[in-house]
């Protein structure tokens, strides 16, 4: 079964309009992999009319800090398909990742990464692995929220959000409906992050119940890697949040045979932008002998989403013939299976002159006889009754008694407000702490209310929230400093905040 995305079949008409498409060539290897390409897809018959726009390395050095150029904005809107080559952000200064700003900005909530083994043309101890890893693309520690609280302690928050879980879970669903798929695995870190994997692992379990037809299992994610390194062919698709998706998909691919050969999709609502999975290798940058075969894969997608399947078989048939031909670039060159090391320019030439060809023993490709889509409702949000009832005043104190900074917070007279727990790097140390816990200069203090009217939510959080500037208040009066606070509230009565390890 092909892992390309699945449109509505439609055939190319000589007198359709060709499909305008923003391409970025990169930097590194980028521009020189882009250009053969694009020179693939012009072979092929591509009816597509390429607008080229600025991003990267030199977009960065060239004053423009989020690396692209306010110009090539306008293009991706008007145009809503990116084809982009990789990209370098330049190290030490400070740059956020554009990669990480086009998906963001433009709404690019699933990254799809399809991983097939070519073997035995492509060396692999896995010749049967074929896995679509569905990755959330928008939030979780990619948020890129940091901050340096104290002289010891950096943070940085991890978000995850319920419509951006029903957005990707559903789509996993669908595309393993859309595709005959017939396994769904989620993978989570819920026995720790018990609120935010929590919440996306609660979500897969209620979307789960929608497609009785497809089987769905859950694994935590380290003994999920670790499953999947060791037995790839038992999974189907996967998917996950942001961060592991983005280390289990490397982890595919490398014993798919090469990262080098994988393509990703970016897909939002209104955007998608398509590129390779693997970056600029500066280092070879120039030497002619970059494979080109993820960009390509990554065409081959993009085909397949502007309705140009019957085309995007083309090029991928040609380019399975041209592996089963053994004309292989150095970075998957095998001996056994390999007839001759060829440059980038020369794999490019054998695909061109296999176009029309099919592979006599790898699965050929079929996107032009699928019909299908595939669509995600809107969010709707529903109403619950959010409870104030404490706060968390994270405290900079360069002391190492626990018991100490306890008791001078215990006796400041506040109204209403009891110190309940402090925690130093997420363990309890007061009350009743022990004195092996290491403590730095980070105290989480948390102070609960003791308000007990009943009366309407709205009023009860209003006196709760004066209670609680009155203790930051008292807290700024009496020294010490207050570096963050994070309210604690309950929703529909379940507590919406963690624990500290051993309260």
């Amino acid at each position: 079964m092909s892992t390309q995305l699945l449109h509505e079949k439609k055939r190319i008409k000589e007198n359709e309009n060709p499909t305008k498409i923003a391409i970025a060539k990169g930097d590194g290897i980028g521009p020189e992999i882009m250009d053969v390409v694009l020179k693939i897809l012009e072979a092929a018959g591509a009816n597509i009319e390429t607008e080229f726009i600025e991003l990267g390395e030199k977009s960065y050095l060239s004053g423009h800090t989020s690396g692209i150029h306010p110009s090539a904005w306008e293009t991706i809107k008007k145009n809503k398909i990116i084809f982009k080559a990789p990209i370098t952000t330049p190290q030490g200064k400070g740059y956020k990742s554009l990669n990480v700003t086009l998906r963001k900005s433009l709404g690019l909530f699933a990254n799809v990464r399809p991983v097939q083994a070519y073997s035995p043309y492509v060396s692999t101890h896995f010749p049967n692995l074929d896995v679509v890893i569905i990755r959330e693309n928008e939030e979780d520690l990619y948020a890129g929220i940091e901050h340096r609280q104290t002289q010891d302690v950096y943070q940085c928050l991890k978000l995850i959000t319920r419509p951006g879980c029903e957005k990707i879970i559903r789509y996993a669903f669908e595309y393993a409906k859309a595709y005959g798929r017939k396994k769904v695995t989620c993978m989570v870190k819920d026995n720790i992050m018990k609120i935010t994997d929590g919440l996306f692992h609660s979500v897969f379990k209620e979307i789960a119940k929608e497609y009785p037809n497809i089987k769905s299992s859950s694994q935590i994610i380290d003994i999920g890697s670790a499953r999947l390194a060791a037995n790839p062919e038992s999974y189907d698709v996967i998917v996950t949040t942001n961060l592991y998706g983005d280390i289990i998909s490397d982890i595919a691919a490398e014993i798919g045979g090469s990262v080098g050969m994988c393509g990703s999709a970016n897909i939002g609502n209104k955007v998608a932008m398509f590129e390779a999975i693997h970056g600029s290798a500066p280092d070879i940058a120039g030497k002619g002998i970059a494979n080109p075969s993820g960009l390509l894969n990554a065409a081959i997608s993009m085909l397949a989403h502007i309705d140009q399947s019957n085309i995007a078989d083309k090029i991928k048939n040609a380019w399975l013939t041209t592996l089963e031909q053994g004309y292989h670039t150095i970075d998957i060159y095998d001996k056994n299976h390999s007839k001759e090391i060829v440059s980038t320019v020369d794999f490019t030439e054998r695909i061109i002159q296999n176009l029309g060809k099919e592979p006599e023993n790898l699965e050929k490709s079929d996107l032009s006889n699928g019909s299908g889509s595939i669509s995600i409702p809107e969010y709707k949000r529903q109403k619950q009754n959010k409870k104030l009832v404490g706060v968390d005043v994270f405290i900079d104190w360069q002391g190492n008694d626990a018991n100490f900074i306890g008791q001078e917070l215990s006796s400041l007279d506040l109204y209403k407000m009891k110190l309940k727990m402090i925690t130093n790097r997420g363990v309890k140390v007061f009350p009743n702490g022990m004195d092996e816990t290491y403590c730095t200069d980070h105290w989480r203090c948390r102070f609960i209310s003791e308000e007990t009217i009943t009366s309407k939510k709205d009023s009860y959080n209003k006196v709760i929230s004066e209670q609680i500037i009155s203790l930051l208040f008292k807290l700024h009066e009496n020294g010490f400093d207050v570096i963050k606070t994070e309210n604690l509230y309950e929703f529909d009565e379940i507590r919406g905040f963690s624990l500290g390890q051993g309260e």
